[in-house]
């Protein structure tokens, strides 16, 4: 882990971000008059994949579940 002034790393921003591309850092910190006031690290997107499926089985759809909508769309003052 590296820490640079505010203004090494405005300076070698592109360096630093380089660095940590590299993996030859993992985190730079930031500092302000040698007090750590930012940490710098490489992003990483949070990507969740959904598992189709999960509630097979689990919830039971009546045959009949349309069977009211014209009545909710008149209640909700919709038009059929």
């Amino acid at each position: 882990m590296t820490q640079v002034n505010i203004f090494q790393a405005k300076t070698e921003l592109s360096k630093l971000i380089a660095s940590l591309e590299r993996k030859e850092e993992d985190r730079i910190i930031i500092a302000r008059d040698g007090t750590p006031v930012a940490l710098l690290t490489l992003y990483t997107p949070e990507t969740k994949r959904r598992k189709l499926g999960i509630f097979n089985g689990k919830y039971n759809i009546p045959d009949d579940i349309d069977e009211c909508n014209e009545e909710v769309l008149e209640l909700m003052g919709e038009r059929v």
